[in-house]
């Protein structure tokens, strides 16, 4: 009698916890739960690269567009966390995802940001060698995890194939504890990862070209477990995005040449003799501006005019040192600190590059992005005045 009590009791404590091996979760029940969309709105949300638009709410559920590719993340980080939503697509083969132990805006050269993710696909994507529909976890640019149930890589791949095929609705249990993670889809377990990094950061929701909604998105914290320093994801630098994705809002276009909005990415094409001009009529009480650049060919150019009393040019000494080759994505960042303007290319400071003076030009002066040639750009944003660069 006392043996079935004891298995009686461990069947339980599975069914409420999804499941807990590998540290997947924790013997504390944590704190009492959230909800993610109080009162039908995005209050607990930012939205990282996507316009207003991207995001609706009707009768309690979250619609998204899938228009732009980009993110909505969470205003808070977590580290030790139970979450629970339900999802489905509206349209066959759609693609979409959820992140977790994000940074706080996108990697370079990409709409989404460095973490762990829980795939999000409808069946009819289509199942391969290296993916399914049915709950991949898998790290993207930069993160690491090691993968329970992997083939070769570092993806995770789901033990049954569970998953709802559109329109129906799927449930989703993520257990996120001390490094590891577990998804549950459809009330079993069947995915984890662990040894994560980063282990901290924020959660986001990904918008990848097809129709999907979220409900009943709720979280749990569970206690904190010792991490160091490294083990936490770029925090809130301030940065807000000033391109929608859908179109040139916010930008007066001068100059020869044509800019195009193609979804995430913003092209220009002209000539390589002449500049073509971009000018941010936005919000210009602002702390810095960051944006990602691709030259393709050798005769393109980039010049950032407004931020300091003379223009930046990034394919000139001392940034050149650091350029990445022709075809190759570039993050250009600068903002202001007590000694001036900081410079950054590809995370490199360009220490001789500091101008005492830039720094109450740039709070006062616009900014104008000029490109010649033909030029990628993606990942614009502007800097809060408010932000501090102790917090990089």
């Amino acid at each position: 009698m006392m043996l079935k009590r004891l298995i009686l009791t461990t069947v339980v404590i599975l069914q409420v916890f999804g499941h807990c091996s590998r540290e997947a979760c924790s013997q504390n029940p944590g704190e009492a739960w959230i909800d993610l969309f109080p009162n039908s709105s995005l209050a607990a949300w930012t939205r990282t690269n996507t316009p207003p638009e991207t995001w609706s709410f009707e009768n309690g559920v979250l619609i998204c567009s899938g228009k732009p590719i980009g993110e909505l993340r969470t205003r808070r980080m977590f580290q030790n966390f139970i979450m629970e939503v339900e999802w489905r697509h509206m349209v066959p083969g759609g693609n979409a995802g959820i992140f977790v132990w994000a940074d706080d805006i996108t990697a370079k050269g990409v709409p989404f940001h460095r973490g762990i993710e829980i795939q999000v696909l409808e069946n009819d994507y289509g199942n391969t060698r290296s993916h399914t529909t049915h709950g991949d976890i898998f790290p993207i640019h930069g993160a690491t995890m090691k993968p329970v149930n992997g083939r070769g890589g570092s993806r995770a791949f789901p033990t049954e194939n569970r998953s709802k095929p559109s329109p129906q609705w799927n449930h989703y249990r993520i257990v996120a504890n001390n490094g590891a993670i577990s998804l549950a889809v459809n009330g079993k377990v069947v995915t984890q990862g662990e040894e994560c990094w980063p282990r901290r950061g924020y959660i986001c929701l990904e918008s990848e070209g097809g129709v999907v909604q979220y409900r009943n998105v709720r979280l749990q914290v569970l206690p904190g477990t010792k991490i160091s320093n490294s083990d936490v994801a770029i925090n809130d630098r301030g940065y807000v995005s000033v391109y929608s994705g859908l179109d040139l809002r916010g930008w007066k276009v001068d100059g020869v040449g044509v800019w195009k909005s193609n979804d995430w990415v913003l092209s220009y094409e002209g000539p390589t003799a002449e500049w073509g001009s971009l000018e941010f009529t936005g919000d210009q009480n602002s702390n810095g501006f960051l944006f990602d650049f691709r030259c393709k060919n050798e005769q393109s150019g980039v010049e950032i005019v407004g931020l300091a009393d003379r223009p930046i040019n990034p394919m000139e000494p001392p940034f050149s040192s650091s350029l990445s080759s022709s075809g190759q994505w570039n993050r250009l960042e600068l903002f202001n600190s007590a000694a001036g303007l900081i410079a950054k290319l590809n995370g490199e400071m360009m220490s001789d590059f500091t101008d005492q003076d830039a720094l109450s030009t740039a709070k006062n002066n616009g900014v104008c992005i000029k490109a010649k040639g033909k030029v990628d750009f993606a990942n614009l944003y502007q800097r809060r005045s408010d932000a501090s660069e102790t917090k990089d």
